[in-house]
């Protein structure tokens, strides 16, 4: 059974930096994309990056590029995103994804969710 367990979510004030981290078990793909999302109370699902484990190639979408930096351990399999400059919208439930295809940033594209992680980003 594949399992995805977010970790590293809290309070933070803005400016401030998180780093979450997303362990993966329970499967034996060779080939896979790991994806961070977020959900805000009452907003869609939205893609932030994602990382093909197999090569390390990084994708990230405009509202946290420059921001966020994805990265992994394949040996851990383990993905973590660090998340810096952080700002009260970016408050919301962290979830880490897994599925086959790169890039995608389309929670459709996801085969396996973690639970979440909250993050909250205020004074």
């Amino acid at each position: 059974e594949v399992q995805l367990v977010e970790s590293g979510g809290g309070l933070v004030q803005p400016g401030g930096s998180l780093r979450l981290s997303c362990a993966a078990s329970g499967f034996t793909f060779d080939d896979y994309t790991i994806g961070w999302f977020r959900q805000a109370p009452g907003k869609e699902r939205e893609g932030l990056s994602c990382t093909s484990v197999t090569d390390g190639r990084t994708y990230y979408a405009d509202s946290v590029k420059g921001r966020f930096t994805i990265s992994s351990d394949k040996a851990k399999n383990t993905v973590h995103l660090q998340m810096n400059s952080l700002k009260p919208e970016d408050t919301a439930v962290y979830y880490c994804a897994l599925g086959s295809y790169y890039p995608t940033l389309s929670p459709n594209g996801m085969d396996y969710w973690g639970k979440g992680t909250l993050v909250t980003v205020s004074t």
